[in-house]
């Protein structure tokens, strides 16, 4: 079974970067996303880093200024709250995208199926959970296709489009091997502390830190782990709803930024 630390994403409000010697003896920068916290519900600064995202085709919000959000999860290990956080998506009509690992996939083949017969994305979170960027293309390329072929195994799912790289680890290098393998890599705009078990603290925390964070285009970031999340997505929901927000999936998203304007209703 996963540990707690080893599911952490780099979320937090401060960038992270370090330096790594690969196996040919090259050093390569090896990035920790993360941004810094927005003001009035605007987008949130990522630096550089957004530059770097748009140059290989990867997102981390919308960026349109439409009222549209996008509701991830990364799901490493189960809790026991994602069937409750499943049947809340149903009553309100909100589909997700679920990032999952190998672990997941194969102790949970039955909630994979549900996630996928109600309409939800399964999403790439590697089959081990690595870090991306000191592994070489191989290996890189097994731990996703690896994950895959599980998928297929479990679910009506034929392919997943989409990756998270495990604790939010990424270069140019992972991004462009990511792309010539046929994914989209999906970071975030908005995301909490929750991934802790032993430290909840309680629904109205995490209901509070995605209202203060919520903005237009957000693509927010949640563990199905969370006790929090799961008392407070109920209300969470309804409430982004009556301040005029509509959840769209990924696949909404993605079709609307690369089809041209006209087409498809866009």
């Amino acid at each position: 079974m996963f540990r707690i630390n080893r599911l952490r994403p780099t979320a937090f409000v401060f960038f992270l970067a370090f330096f790594f010697v690969n196996i040919h003896g090259t050093e390569a920068a090896g990035y920790g996303w993360g941004y810094k916290k927005n003001k009035d519900h605007e987008i949130p600064d990522v630096g550089r880093y957004g530059e770097i995202l748009k140059e290989y085709g990867a997102y981390y919000v919308d960026d349109s200024g439409e009222k549209t959000l996008y509701l991830t999860f990364d799901n490493g290990y189960e809790q026991g709250y994602t069937e409750g956080i499943l049947d809340v998506l149903k009553k309100e009509k909100v589909p997700a995208t679920f990032f999952v690992t190998g672990h997941y996939v194969n102790s949970q083949p039955e909630l994979i199926k549900r996630m996928v017969d109600e309409g939800h994305i399964i999403g790439n979170h590697s089959y081990h959970h690595p870090d991306f960027t000191i592994l070489t293309k191989e290996v890189m390329k097994r731990e996703l296709e690896t994950l895959e072929e599980a998928v297929r195994k479990v679910s009506s799912q034929d392919d997943i489009k989409y990756v998270r790289p495990p604790k939010g680890m990424f270069n140019q290098q992972t991004l462009e091997w990511a792309n010539e393998l046929g994914y989209i890599h999906v970071f975030w705009s908005l995301a909490i502390i929750d991934w802790n078990t032993n430290a909840q603290k309680g629904w109205q925390y995490a209901y509070d830190q995605v209202m203060e964070q919520v903005h237009p285009g957000a693509i927010i970031l949640l563990h199905a782990v969370s006790e929090d999340n799961a008392m407070a997505m109920e209300k969470m929901l309804q409430d982004l709803k009556k301040n005029g927000y509509t959840f769209k999936s990924l696949d909404e998203f993605v079709i609307k930024d690369k089809v041209p304007k006209g087409i498809y209703g866009f």
